[in-house]
This record gives structure tokens, C-alpha cells and sequence, in this order.
């Protein structure tokens, strides 16, 4: 899968916020986590700091195996456990927590599934409706930049190790799409997806690919 956002002829890799700075990263890496109860029921898991399941901890195992061929000159993970159990069974002890990868803060509707949360307001969808008392879709996007700016500087590939929501947005920003456009792009549960460049291009280069498929 090969995704196209034209930079507009920018020659040394200004982000869609407009950090200007030189890129010398090749590949960014997008590893969502394992699973979690939660993420096995539906339910909208942001700030509740739940661990891997049994399945979970497959999955992270299997990532390792996968990636052990890999040499990341950055590895950046979220700091709720369900990220950094996933980055440390990938074999990534010694990643660095960036607080800008936890995942969206879904306020009044933590825990709760899509299907409950539209039973008392229907067709409500977080990518249009956002939610009370959590983030709005632009404050995801700034924390999505700003992992962006910090992995651009590295000499070779990066590796974030994260949620599912804030890597989607985090792959619309990076192509200068809007973050409501991150509900384009489904994500599995320890899927691997990597952002890239064509010449001058930013791309997709891969996306939500499963290992246990």
C-alpha cells in the first residue's frame, strides 16, 4: 500500500505544522499494541492503564520476532503499560517514553464501546463528534506533530510504539491530511505500518499489517 502526500516541493522535509528541519529519518514505524481486554471488547481505552491479555502477549512476542532483523536509531513508546509491555516483549528494552504517544484522551467515554455511546446519541462518531471532557481531534494532531519533529532528526529508521487512534492521526498528519481523516485508516491490534518518502513525497509505505493474518 503506497499512500501519497506531495509536500509542495519542499525540499528538506517541513512537517505539516511546519517544523522545518532536515530529514534524515528513512522510515518511521508505527506498532500499535497488543491486546488488551478492552481492545478485545470494543471499548474506548485512553487514559485506563490496562494490561496485555494472554492473545496480547503473543502478539508482542511475534513483533519481536518480526523486527529482530530491524536496527532502529530511535524507538519511541508511549508511557501506559499496554505500549511499553509491547515495545519490552518486542525485545525494546531501553525505548524512550514520549508522553506525546499515549493514546486520545476519550473523556466521558472511557470504557465505553461505539455501540453504547450511540445508544443515547446515535450515529455519534468520535472522528466528527469528538468527546466531552476529553480531547478535541486538533489536540490529538499536536501531540501527532510533535512525534513527528522528534523522530525527523534521527539518522536512520524509527521506531513509536503507541495506540491506535493517535497513529492513525499521526498517519493522516503526516500525509497533511486533516485528523479526522485518520478514520480512512484501520488498525489491528500489534499491527505494524511504516511511513516514508518518495524522493521529495511522503508516503505510506505499509499499513495495519498483521502477523497473527
Amino acid at each position: 500500500m503506497c499512500i501519497r502526500a506531495q509536500l509542495g516541493g519542499i525540499a528538506h522535509g517541513t512537517t505539516p505544522a511546519g517544523f522545518a528541519t532536515i530529514a534524515l529519518m528513512r522510515e518511521l514505524w508505527l506498532i500499535r499494541h497488543g491486546e488488551t481486554e478492552w481492545s478485545r471488547s470494543g471499548a474506548h481505552t485512553g487514559r485506563t492503564d490496562i494490561p496485555l491479555t494472554a492473545a496480547g502477549r503473543d502478539e508482542a512476542a511475534a513483533l519481536g520476532r518480526y523486527l529482530e532483523v530491524r536496527r532502529f536509531a530511535l524507538v519511541l513508546v508511549s508511557p501506559l503499560e499496554r505500549a511499553r509491555e509491547t515495545c519490552r516483549l518486542a525485545g525494546y528494552q531501553n525505548a524512550l517514553i514520549d508522553p506525546d504517544l499515549r493514546e486520545w484522551d476519550y473523556g466521558d467515554y472511557e470504557g465505553r464501546t461505539t455501540s453504547q455511546i450511540q445508544a443515547a446519541h446515535p450515529a455519534w462518531s468520535l472522528w466528527t463528534d469528538g468527546v466531552p471532557h476529553g480531547e478535541t481531534a486538533a489536540q490529538v494532531a499536536a501531540r501527532a506533530e510533535r512525534a513527528i519533529a522528534r523522530a525527523l532528526p534521527a539518522a536512520g529508521d524509527v521506531a513509536l510504539f503507541a495506540h491506535g487512534h493517535i497513529l492513525r492521526v499521526l498517519a493522516a498528519r503526516w500525509l497533511g491530511l486533516p485528523p479526522q481523516d485518520g478514520s480512512l485508516f484501520a488498525l489491528g491490534t500489534a499491527a505494524v505500518s511504516t511511513l516514508g518518502y518518495e524522493r521529495q513525497t511522503r508516503v505510506i509505505t505499509r499499513w495495519n499489517l498483521s502477523l497473527s493474518a
